[in-house]
This record gives structure tokens, C-alpha cells and sequence, in this order.
């Protein structure tokens, strides 16, 4: 793959396929999976593009326990993210401390669509896995980003945000992995949403808190569904 300059916090990001859909906006493009692994600033749904052909990198990229690690991260997260919330929400204060149910209601956060269950195929379902985690991945990058700007003394959150950016993000890899492997899938078509950024610091908390709560919620059903499909044959 060729490579682009260094991001921010991470590797250099892989170069955009020469693939472009003149239909998309122009926030949407088809980029290589990898490319998705530095995902950080901003929330992402996107429609996975299934295309087969040679441009998967070597399978060498795959770790011999690649799939029980893929368990172990998924267990991991699941087991986490109510401890993340609950610690996100104390580091607020007031009003999100009280008002809570009010002020991180979940409805107005669209995270990708996920109508897979743990009768549906495999390919099927690590598509949909992709998908979510990146999204994920994308949101915590600007949780992150805010709660350094608005809560720099909270050392416990920010690990805390940090870890769980490092799990999904090692999460990424191995399921770019499975998918290039079993499927030969390769590349996706990814549609970038609005950044957190410019809003305003209670804005900005409260995304964050909505963002959380309903990863709290997702992240059970994923588990549910992914890990029958990840167990040793």
C-alpha cells in the first residue's frame, strides 16, 4: 500500500484507492479497510463495499491466535463500557451527575446499521463488526480529543479513553485481517459525519456522554453476536 504522511497518533495512513464513486458526496469515498485503523476525529457510518480481487495484502499480516485475540478484545470492551460511562459522567459534574437520563439519551446518535444476529453468516457478520468498531473508533478519537481540552486533570478518564481507543483499534486490525483472509474483502466506502469539534463545551460533553451510552448499549448485542462466531471450531 502506499503510504501517505504520519497522522497525528499513529502510523502513516495508507493512500486512498484509486477507486472513486462519482455518485458519493464529497465527504464519501472507497478507501482501503486499513485506512480505517486511524480513524479518530470523526464519527463514521459507512456502507461496507464487498469487493473481491487482489488487493488484499499478504495474509502474513494475520497473528496465529488472530482469532481468540479478536475474542479476547471483544470480551474486553463489552465488559468495560459501562465502567467507562459511569466514570465519564462523574467527570462532568453538574447537571449530567443528576440529569443523566435526560441529558445522554442516546436517541439522536446513529451509530452504522447493525441487523446481523448469531444466526446470520459469518461474512455478514464481521462486515457489520467492521463497520461498528470503526464508527467507534472514530467517536472515541473525539471524545478523547474534547475531554483533554475540557478535563485535562482527569487522569483516570483519559486512560481510561485511551485504553479502550487502543483495544478497538487493535479490534480493527485483526477483524481487516479476517476479513482480507477468509473473504477477501478489501476495501470500504465510508461516509464521514459531523465533528464535535466547534460545539460548544457543554455540547461537547453531552455528545460524548450519548456517544457512550449507546456504545454501552451496542456493545452487548455485538458481543452476543460475534463472539458464537469467533469460537475455536
Amino acid at each position: 500500500l502506499h503510504q501517505r504522511q504520519r497522522g497525528p497518533h499513529g502510523p502513516p495512513p495508507p493512500r486512498p484507492g484509486p477507486h472513486r464513486d462519482a455518485g458519493l458526496s464529497p465527504h464519501t469515498g472507497v478507501v482501503p479497510f486499513v485506512a480505517l485503523l486511524l480513524l479518530q476525529r470523526r464519527p463514521v457510518a459507512g456502507r461496507a463495499l464487498l469487493v473481491s480481487g487482489s488487493g488484499c495484502p499478504s495474509h502474513g499480516l494475520c497473528r496465529s491466535n488472530v482469532q481468540e485475540q479478536t475474542r479476547r478484545q471483544v470480551a474486553v470492551l463489552n465488559a468495560t463500557a459501562q465502567e467507562l460511562f459511569s466514570l465519564y459522567l462523574k467527570c462532568q459534574g453538574e447537571p449530567f451527575s443528576s440529569e443523566s437520563d435526560k441529558l445522554c439519551n442516546p436517541a439522536g446518535i446513529v451509530f452504522p446499521a447493525f441487523r446481523v444476529n448469531r444466526t446470520s453468516e459469518r461474512k455478514e457478520v464481521m462486515v457489520a463488526m467492521y463497520k461498528l468498531f470503526a464508527f467507534l473508533n472514530a467517536s472515541l478519537g473525539n471524545i478523547t480529543r474534547d475531554q483533554e481540552e475540557l478535563n485535562p486533570m482527569a487522569k483516570e478518564l483519559l486512560e481510561r479513553l485511551h485504553n479502550t481507543t487502543k483495544t478497538t483499534r487493535g479490534l480493527i486490525s485483526n477483524l481487516t485481517c479476517l476479513l482480507c483472509k477468509n473473504y477477501n474483502i478489501f476495501q470500504v466506502d465510508v461516509k464521514y459525519g459531523d465533528s464535535s469539534k466547534s460545539k460548544s463545551a457543554f455540547k461537547k460533553k453531552q455528545q460524548g456522554c450519548q456517544v457512550l451510552r449507546k456504545y454501552v448499549q451496542v456493545i452487548g448485542q455485538a458481543a452476543r453476536v460475534l463472539l458464537p462466531h469467533l469460537s475455536p471450531s
